[in-house]
């Protein structure tokens, strides 16, 4: 702009003002502008080139030469290259100069302009933009206890849809056995029973982690769990029970764990399938009424008062046989499953195999695996096998006991471990006074062991040992080697009828009708206690290893210190017979059923009710519990579903009957033996999940 000159017109008479605006060297360096030079022309003018005068500095403003230059090049371009998105780039980028202020409300600005659809369509894009995977950017550990405090499995199947690294963490057993101890789904022999047709997924699935890089931590983490996981199988595999359980342990998944043990616990309270029901006309007034159930993982047993004894498949709900062999009645049945392992002699509640007591009666006393049975038996070669006879008993190898539990009790649905003999067994007896042994397999009848002298009306057999006690209403216990078929003991004290016992480890508790309840041991023979203060016949006992429980015609509950024989509390609430008992100092709780219809669960810690149920409207004539849900049968016909701890119903589960005569339930499979429309119903439900 400084270079442009400009002229100005001067007249003759005009060399003042040529001297004014700098042209003073005058009549030279105008003379070649002068008019007269110019031909044709007569006009006296001078042509002066001057100056423009200095411009100011412009105010700072933005840079905007790319904007200026881009719109100058847009109007030179066709529609085609048009693009407004490297327009705003380009704009939005010129304004970092001015800082994050002015961005902002040039943000603002644009947004004040846009439809609501438009913004619409900005929120969607921006949601995921803002998103950030959190889990990923915590430490491993940390992100293992944030992911410990999900309860709730259906959010935990969702955290494991997000995303491949998010599944991982998901996919690890510690997760899935942190949410097993919340909903308290032990690892016990039914839990790992119930995956051995789940043997699709390898060995490795139990020990994946994270394919991620591992830092310090979780590598610790890692070791520790596999450690963890190492000794338990190393536990479980150290018992020798047939194979059935070491090969279902070394695929254990605590994640397929759950989910059987949750879907199974959504199917009692909505759910269940019906296997079978089995209908057989009465012919006899009392010839057609269930008198006893043994159940376990693999048969339900069923004992008639018509002397006959029906098998049925617990997975199938199939009819498998009927054992018919009984003269009379059948009042008590027993069931001893396949496979286990032997438990040395002298074992009490809580303690060890291997403990040095132990081996030493075992070394006094060594057992005599191949000697024949009872010199009035022959038992033929496959039945022998049968029992266990063709095998070398050996003591089972070092297994980690905590000296301070009470050890393993009975079984409440009539049923226990056996000593490592490959068939399942069932012991009954009845009216006929005979104790009877036979093979589940073939239906055999392997024993009859005679020697009381009235009806047999209780059976219990003793985990891991082929030992059955008998109580009839001779007054008598008897102690039966089962294996051998010979009698061992016979326990003198009762004064009348023997009406109930119970078990655990080498000590039996009997209850009669004398009103007294006694504790003997079962390898000696020996009466350890008499528990006396009922007023009258006692028809129900529980023993746990810690405690006793008794119940009787006298409406009130007793329990008892098994170690010293002194009665620790007297409880009260029934209005009739206590006739159904169960104890559980793991849950620290006490059911009892009445003759009145109401079921009272006691605390074990302050021997105070905790709920009173009117669960009948007659008498209770099953009663079975777990650390979820209370089963009750009754003679209204009736079975109904509680909550065990809140005592709240839950529904039925059957169709209304005549009379509930008797209920069981394990492992997700209910028994429920019932008259309905004049006829004997026997019902297998099943509420595992369906594959």
């Amino acid at each position: 702009m400084g270079s442009t000159s400009k002229f100005v017109l001067l007249s003759n008479g005009d060399d003042q003002a040529a001297n004014d605006i700098g042209f003073s060297n005058t009549k030279e360096q105008v003379t070649n502008f002068h008019p007269r030079n110019v031909q044709g022309t007569n006009t006296s003018t001078l042509y002066m080139p001057i100056a423009s005068p200095p411009t100011p500095a412009p105010s700072p403003r933005p840079n905007l030469a790319v904007a200026t230059y881009s719109y100058s090049q847009l109007e030179n371009t066709t529609h085609a290259s048009y693009d407004p998105a490297n327009l705003s780039r380009i704009e939005f980028a010129n304004l970092s100069a001015l800082g994050p202020a002015s961005r902002k409300r040039y943000l603002v600005s644009l947004l004040n302009d846009c439809t609501p659809s438009e913004l619409l369509f900005i929120s969607t894009t921006i949601a995921p933009m803002l998103k950030r995977d959190f889990l990923m950017e915590l430490p491993p550990e940390i992100a293992f206890h944030v992911l410990s405090f999900i309860d709730e499995p259906r959010t935990l199947a969702r955290v494991s849809q997000v995303c491949k690294r998010w599944n991982d963490f998901v996919s690890d057993e510690w997760v899935w056995k942190s949410i097993c101890e919340k909903y308290q789904f032990g690892m016990d022999e039914n839990a790992v029973t119930g995956l051995e047709e789940d043997d699709d997924e390898p060995l490795e699935e139990m020990e994946k982690f994270a394919p991620h890089p591992m830092d310090a931590a979780l590598q610790w983490l890692t070791a520790r769990e596999r450690i963890k996981r190492q000794e338990q199988r190393s536990f479980w595999s150290s018992n020798p029970s047939g194979g059935r359980l070491e090969g279902a342990v070394s695929q254990f998944s605590y994640r397929k764990h759950f989910q059987r043990a949750y879907l199974t616990m959504l199917n009692w309270r909505k759910g269940g399938h019906l296997l079978r029901i089995h209908r057989m006309l009465i012919v006899t007034p009392d010839g057609g009424v269930i008198t006893s159930v043994a159940l376990d993982s693999e048969w339900v047993v069923v004992g008639l008062a018509n002397s006959k004894i029906h098998i049925f498949s617990a997975k199938t709900g199939v009819l498998s046989r009927t054992l018919i062999g009984h003269e009379l009645g059948v009042w008590a049945v027993h069931l001893v499953g396949r496979g286990g392992h032997w438990q040395g002699e002298g074992v009490a509640c809580g303690q060890s195999p291997r403990d040095p007591v132990n081996l030493d009666r075992l070394s006094a006393n060594p057992p005599e695996p191949l000697a024949p049975p009872g010199p009035d038996h022959y038992v033929p070669a496959n039945l022998r096998s049968a029992l266990g006879l063709d095998k070398v008993r050996r003591l089972p190898p070092q297994i980690p006991v905590d000296p301070s539990s009470p050890g393993k009790p009975s079984d409440l649905c009539s049923s226990s471990d056996g000593w490592g003999q490959p068939n399942a067994l069932v012991v009954s007896g009845g009216c006929d006074k005979h104790l009877r042994v036979w093979d589940v397999k073939t239906g055999h009848c392997i024993y009859i062991l005679r020697g009381h002298t009235s009806t047999i009306r209780c059976i219990r057999v003793l985990h891991n040992r082929p030992i059955a006690v008998t109580g009839s209403r001779d007054s008598t216990l008897r102690v039966w080697n089962i294996q051998k078929g010979r009698m061992i003991h016979l326990l003198q004290g009762h004064q009348q009828s023997v009406r109930c016992l119970d078990v655990c480890g080498n000590r039996v508790v009997s209850g009669s009708y004398d009103a007294t309840c006694r504790i003997w041991n079962v390898d000696t023979g020996e009466c350890l206690h008499v528990l006396r203060g009922h007023n009258h016949q006692i028809y129900s006992v529980a023993f746990d290893g810690v405690r006793v429980a008794s119940g009787g015609m006298d409406t009130s509950v007793r329990v008892w210190n098994p170690d010293t024989g002194e009665c620790i509390a007297q409880l009260q609430g029934h209005t009739a017979l206590v006739c159904q008992l169960q104890l559980s100092s793991s849950l620290g709780l006490l059911a009892t059923g009445g003759s009145d219809g109401r079921v009272i669960t006691f605390s074990l810690d302050t021997y105070t009710p905790l709920q009173r149920i009117a669960a009948h409207d007659s008498s209770v004539t099953a009663l079975q519990f777990d650390g979820r849900f209370l089963v009750t049968g009754g003679n209204d016909g009736r079975v109904r579903l509680y909550e065990t701890h809140s005592g709240t119903y839950v529904r039925d589960l059957s169709e209304p009957c005549e009379s509930v005569w008797k209920v069981a339930c394990k492992g997700g499979t209910c028994a429920i033996m019932c008259k309905r429309a004049g006829k004997t119903v026997m019902e297998i439900w099943t509420f595992k999940p369906r594959e």
